[in-house]
């Protein structure tokens, strides 16, 4: 492990290749140090093996690893595991370090800004002549939000994570510094104070996580990264908007980028998601907020020290002063610390009103709560103005300026939380609301058109269906109690707390208007006044759903009452479309192409009824479930697709691939924004593709379907080659999350949830659902256009960005895969004559596959556009290879029988570094 070599990375990248170096070399110190020599060497051994079975398939190397992994005893495995699994998480760290690295780099450079970079969307726009008033209708529409959803592929503890930021904080010290030798040595001996905590600290949960678990994961980064992270992003962007172009400077940036979240209000499927879970995470959102503006006014008041005898402050600002309960008069010529005293005051008693929070510093005396946060953003601005008005304008644009944003960014809530339910539990709880009213006997029994006439009447009356005087049954108990709390959050706490409704597996018009019926219930839809106070948003989730969401909005849109509710939400309506469950259902070119068709349904139905349509993207981290680069994806869009405003949820391991670290999670922002404002401003008059195009999809989609749905859902016997070559047992029992695997509770492959899916053929080494039926797909579209077909791709390839985001995807996907691996993986299943048939077809695809796609991109070898994350990818093998064979070791004995604890130990182990190795594997 001190024997890390990088020999073909290029010079810009030699720091890299020295942190790699230095961590591989603390960690190898540390094992020997700790585990003795001979596991040392047991571990390079099997590097070494593992190198030549990878490199050449070799079927000597295949039987020394087997001979290895057979004698390894159970301890000794943990061991090897731990070690190869740490590299890899070192290694993440290493280089999210130098891409902090390489941005800063570039950023001292005359070099022309980076794609992905609010400075290169600003030198776009001003290309292409975009005007101040364009800028600015932008900016007052648009909405741009990364939603932090609690789904279980982030495998690490909480402790483990925050041993990683330390090593991270280290690491980026020995850039920013110069050191004498004396503070490098400390440096580094620190280093090895945290590589050697982090080995002797578990990876591994011994607990199933609780929901508030993982509320508080989720808020962890609220403390590493958004608080600061977004007032800086918006600091930067107004500051660039002059510097891009003259006219538009001074223009006013509304808070457009804003957090979202699924933790606590995602109860589909999650029996644990409660009123009083709800309650709870509201609560501790708030508090997070409320604790860091205490913070942040006690700071202020220490360093605005200004003395009124020296500046003139406005009446506005004396108002403020005089209202502060701080009388001292060792202040009393100190303005602006008597008005910060005051304002402190206040979020004192606001925190103590709302969350029951204490200050980390007593107020100096008592001060009425705010009702808002409008009202504490109106406060500070006018110590803005004051500071301004008497030529101190480089002080407010300090912590105060950070302060006021974070204010008009976060609010008292913190983020916006979405409540999610399946659409057939709404079904079951207003059918039983309709029965016990004495309205409907068997809401069930009705057709859609039947359910759908019933609502519309029902919601033109301001009379709920529920009575305190009946009583409910369970389901219909919780649902109602849910929306109680999110009513009284929007009076607590204002309608940002809670302004989404999210209805899963939705299919028809009554789906959301069972939802309007449920608000009406708890006074957050008003019928007298037509006024909705909460987004309905349905997601359309598997293939046949989205070939009909045109048609089911057009038939929504086109109806009255629901037409009076959505003016009362601005005529903006959302949609959210999901990824994952379409994939599962037929395969990543499939369900690609079909969410790209009904996009440019939505398009064309919104734009006839005169709706703004707002997406909302339900992708994960791994390319089975709509993963890979925001910034390209964004931009591959269908034109008119963005209207100013993109909703996309953050899952998993993604989280804090993306936002543990300060830097990157600033820099993952900015990204999201300007791909928005690109695709909405500059993307727009972007022609559609040509017909041909358009049909070489169609054709290409139904042959991968085919394939597709021939091997997953009706080749007999399947379901049993997954489970047995794959970790999805496993996977079930592993601590990583409080929502159950399987939607029923039923071993379907149907019933299965994607996450789990994908999860578990990303660590057999198939990344199957990013890839399986193109290689078929594409054979048959040369085959049936043998005079252009191939030529065709390559254009579209070339000329389309959604055909070329696709394909990209699926090269890097591929490139993560591995046969040989997989190979191993199959000898699990049992039945030799199912493992050699099933495999035999995967196998072959799996080549046809990249057969197709160094076709199409006219690659010698896979990623060979893309050399950075090739040698990334690459030079990981060696360290993710080793804890496949140990996992299937392991499996093998856990499969037959043993009973040791630390057997299932071992496996969790190696689930944990074979998804740090992959890093979007979920």
């Amino acid at each position: 492990m001190d024997q890390v070599s990088y020999p073909d990375m290029p010079e810009k990248d030699a720091p890299l290749r020295y942190d790699i170096r230095l961590l591989g070399r603390i960690l190898g110190e540390t094992v020997r140090a700790l585990e003795g020599q001979a596991a040392f060497d047991l571990v390079e051994r099997i590097r070494r093996t593992s190198v030549e079975f990878h490199r050449d398939e070799d079927e000597r190397a295949r039987r020394e690893l087997e001979e290895i992994m057979g004698a390894l005893a159970t301890p000794l495995a943990i061991r090897v595991i731990r070690a190869f699994g740490y590299f890899s998480h070192l290694a993440n760290i290493a280089e999210d370090q130098h891409h902090i690295r390489r941005t800063r780099a570039h950023a001292m450079t005359e070099a022309p800004p980076r794609p992905g970079t609010m400075a290169h969307a600003l030198a776009r726009a001003r290309k292409e002549g975009i005007s101040r008033a364009q800028l600015e209708a932008f900016l007052a529409r648009a909405l741009c939000s990364p939603v932090l959803t609690a789904h279980p592929t982030e495998v690490r503890r909480r402790s483990s994570i925050d041993r990683e930021m330390e090593i991270a904080r280290l690491l980026d010290e020995r850039d920013r510094m110069r050191f004498t030798p004396e503070e490098l040595a400390a440096n580094r001996k620190a280093l090895r104070r945290s590589v050697l905590t982090l080995w002797q600290t578990s990876i591994l949960r011994s607990t199933r996580l609780r929901v508030i678990d993982e509320v508080a994961n989720g808020l962890a980064y609220y403390d590493h990264t958004f608080l600061r992270a977004l007032p800086r992003f918006y600091a930067e962007f107004e500051d660039g908007l002059g510097a891009a172009d003259p006219e538009w400077r001074g223009l006013d940036v509304p808070s457009f980028l804003r957090m979202g979240s699924w933790i606590g209000g995602d109860r589909d499927g999650n029996p644990f998601v409660t009123a009083e879970v709800l309650a709870q995470t509201l609560a501790m959102q708030g508090s997070r907020a409320l604790g860091f503006f205490l913070g942040e006014v006690h700071a202020l008041g220490a360093e605005l020290s200004l003395d009124g005898r020296m500046v003139r402050i406005p009446e506005a600002m004396r108002t403020l002063v005089d209202s502060s309960p701080d009388r001292s008069p060792e202040r009393q010529h100190e303005p602006y610390r008597r008005a910060l005293a005051g304002v402190y005051a206040r979020l004192a008693a606001t925190a103590g009103t709302l969350f029951g929070l204490a200050p980390p510093h007593a107020a100096l005396g008592a001060a009425p709560a705010y009702g808002a946060a409008s009202e504490l953003k109106y406060d500070l601005d006018t110590i803005h103005r004051s500071l301004e008005a008497h030529g101190s304008g480089g002080l407010a644009r300090g912590r105060l300026r950070a302060l006021r944003r974070a204010v008009d960014v976060f609010g008292f809530h913190l983020a916006a939380i979405d409540l999610r339910q399946n659409a057939d539990v709404h079904a079951r709880t207003v059918g039983e609301l309709l029965e016990m009213a004495g309205v409907c006997a068997d809401y069930q029994a009705m057709t859609e058109a039947e359910r759908v006439a019933l609502l519309a009447a029902e919601l033109t009356s301001p009379r709920p269906l529920g009575s305190s005087l009946l009583t409910y049954g369970e389901e219909t108990t919780g649902e109602i109690a849910i929306l109680r709390v999110a009513a009284d959050a929007h009076r607590r706490l204002g309608p940002g707390a809670l302004p989404h409704y999210v209805i899963s597996k939705a299919d028809g018009v009554s789906d959301l208007l069972e939802v309007a019926t449920l608000l009406r219930e708890v006074g957050l839809f008003h019928p007298r006044e037509g006024r909705l106070d909460m987004d309905i948003v349905p997601l359309f989730e598997t293939i046949s759903d989205l070939r009909r969401c045109g048609q089911v909005m057009e038939e929504l849109l086109a109806l009255p009452v629901y037409r009076r509710m959505l003016r009362s939400r601005g005529d903006i309506q959302e949609v959210m479309l999901g990824y994952s469950d379409s994939n599962k259902d037929g395969g990543y070119l499939t369900s690609s192409w079909e969410l790209y068709k009904a996009e440019l349904a939505l398009i064309q139905t919104f734009r006839r009824n005169g709706v703004a349509l707002r997406l909302f993207h339900g992708r994960g981290g791994s390319v089975g479930r709509g993963g890979g680069p925001s910034y390209q994806a964004i931009l591959a869009q269908p034109p008119g697709a963005l209207q100013g405003a993109i909703r996309i949820t953050e899952q998993g391991e993604v989280i804090a691939a993306k936002y543990a670290n300060l830097d990157v999670g600033r820099r993952n922002l900015e990204t999201l924004a300007a791909a928005t404002l690109e695709a909405s401003l500059l993307e727009v008059e972007r022609p559609e593709p040509p017909p041909a195009s358009l049909a070489a999809m169609d054709q290409l989609s139904r042959h991968a379907y085919g394939a597709y749905r021939a091997l997953v859902y009706e080749t007999e016997g399947f379901e049993q080659y997954f489970r047995e070559s794959t970790v999805i047992g496993e996977i079930a029992s592993l601590n990583i999350g409080s929502r159950p695997s399987s939607r029923s509770g039923q071993r379907r492959i149907e019933d299965l949830r994607a996450i789990p899916w994908v999860f578990s053929w990303a660590q057999c080494r198939l990344m199957l659902p990013g890839w399986y039926g193109f290689g078929t797909a594409v054979d048959a579209c040369i085959r049936e256009r043998p005079a252009d077909g191939l030529a065709l791709l390559r254009a579209m390839y070339g000329d389309w960005p959604f055909f070329r985001t696709l394909i990209s995807n699926m090269d890097m996907v591929l490139a993560k895969s591995d046969i040989a691996i997989a190979s191993r993986y199959a000898e699990l299943v049992a039945d030799p004559g199912l493992r050699r048939s099933i495999f035999a077809r995967i196998a072959a695809e799996w080549r046809s596959t990249i057969a197709a796609v160094l076709a199409i991109t006219g690659q010698k070898a896979l990623l060979e556009d893309n050399p950075l994350l090739d040698r990334s990818i690459r030079n990981r093998f060696p360290y993710i290879d080793p804890l496949n064979h140990v996992q299937i070791e392991l499996l093998r004995r856990h499969r037959s029988g043993d009973t040791d604890p630390s057997v299932v130990e071992g496996i969790h182990l190696s689930i944990n570094g074979i998804a740090a190795g992959l890093r979007n594997s979920g």
